[in-house]
């Protein structure tokens, strides 16, 4: 069992890392470098879409990542699979504090109807969206070392 779990655990937290890494370092600089409206829109529709998805990803693994650290529990496996969860928490309470709430707003912004400073909150959207993406793939390598200590 704990094989199996591992391998789901690295292979969903690994997938998430992915997204959110091509996010920062390709689709939001892509997006930016776009007309306003153009990148109004595409932001909005990014957020909405992201917005459903990714509260389940990051909670989904999450609670894959507490089960494996549960299921190797006195095993040395368990240490590094017990700071990915944290690792992974703290990303959680950084998205729900600060990083949800300028999503929630850019999905509803249009190129009609948007505030002047659109630009500086993605911006900090972003800056916080690099911290998360550090955090996520350090929890990343932590599970995969966790899985290989199996």
């Amino acid at each position: 069992m704990e094989p199996v779990l591992a391998i789901i655990t690295a292979s969903v937290v690994g997938l998430m890392v992915g997204v959110e890494f091509a996010v920062a370092f390709v689709i939001n600089p892509i997006l930016l470098r776009l007309p306003v409206g153009a990148s109004l829109t595409a932001q909005a529709d990014g957020a909405r879409m992201l917005g459903r998805a990714m509260p389940f990803w990051y909670v989904g693994s999450l609670i894959l990542v507490a089960a494996l650290t549960a299921l190797t529990w006195g095993a040395p496996a368990a240490a590094p699979a017990l700071v990915a969860g944290v690792l992974l928490a703290i990303s959680v309470i950084l998205s729900i504090a600060l990083l949800v709430p300028i999503a929630n707003r850019a999905a509803t912004w249009t190129p009609d109807s948007h505030p002047d400073d659109w630009r500086e909150q993605q911006q900090r959207w972003d800056r916080l969206h690099y911290a998360r993406v550090a955090l996520i793939v350090a929890a990343f390598v932590l599970v995969v070392t966790a899985t290989t200590m199996i």
